[in-house]
């Protein structure tokens, strides 16, 4: 299975883009639509959870407000979709049952549990360690579309719609956000008498390692042994456990702050 996941300036063309892969053969459940969109009434029903908790641990990105929604925007999804407050981002729409899975949502917006209605190979493969730079796009007001596909061949053709209608990859987005933070973290990494320019590669590891929807939210302690599988032996190195802090530092910050 391979996943392919684009980030639109609109969500117009982010729906525009699932009607074409879409005629490459990805049914409704390989396909996820992520957007920044709702109404003031569902926002003022809405109660955001604790910001601790990780995705698929009770209401991890918040209260499922709507349930079932019906086709968003008229992007033939099929299945329903479900309607969040996401801590640190706001007023979400995941747009299929992919969509629910990977924002952590374990209720029956369609009717099942998400892990009943998605077989075993693909949430083993759910993108969680990308879920800080999809987040990121909807901060901005963009819409993610990620699409799993059978074959490298079909990827390549999800890749190459995605291309034509002018996405930002997924890498190219997670580098423009290192960019923005870099200065900081380099100047407050340096402070304590550290080089960064030769720690950063591991430094910006346990920093994304603290936004891992596996590890979000966790103190280092306590979520050493999911980052021991997830990062080898490198979890140990303090310039990963200062990114690690730093990472924590920074998702508690865009929570208060939003």
């Amino acid at each position: 299975m391979e996943t392919v996941a684009g980030i639109f300036d609109s969500r117009a063309a982010a729906e525009h883009v699932i009607q074409q892969i879409h005629s490459l053969g990805i049914p409704n459940d390989r396909i996820a639509l992520l957007t920044p969109d709702m109404s003031k009434k569902q926002v003022e029903q809405a109660v955001p959870t604790a910001d601790t908790e990780a995705p698929g641990e009770g209401k991890a990105m918040g209260g499922v407000v709507g349930g079932a929604m019906g086709v968003a925007g008229g992007a033939s999804l099929g299945m329903a979709t479900a309607s969040l407050i996401i801590p640190g981002v706001g007023p979400v729409i995941a747009g299929g049952i992919l969509g629910a899975a990977i924002l952590g949502v374990g209720g029956t917006a369609t009717g099942m549990a998400v892990g009943e209605a998605l077989d075993e190979a693909l949430m083993d493969g759910l993108p969680h360690g990308e879920l800080y730079v999809y987040e990121q796009a909807l901060r901005r007001g963009r819409s993610v579309v990620i699409a799993f596909a059978d074959d490298v061949e079909t990827a390549e053709s999800v890749t190459d719609a995605f291309e034509n209608a002018r996405a930002e990859s997924i890498d190219a987005a997670r580098e423009n956000w290192w960019r923005e933070l870099r200065a900081a973290e380099e100047a407050n990494y340096n402070s304590n008498d550290r080089d960064f320019r030769r720690d950063e590669i591991v430094y910006r590891r346990g920093f994304e390692a603290a936004l891992n929807a596996k590890a979000r939210g966790r103190p280092y302690e306590e979520a050493a042994s999911n980052l021991k599988v997830l990062y080898g032996e490198a979890c140990n190195d303090e310039a990963f456990r200062c990114g690690y802090e730093r990472g924590l530092d920074y998702q508690k910050r865009l929570i208060e702050n939003a």
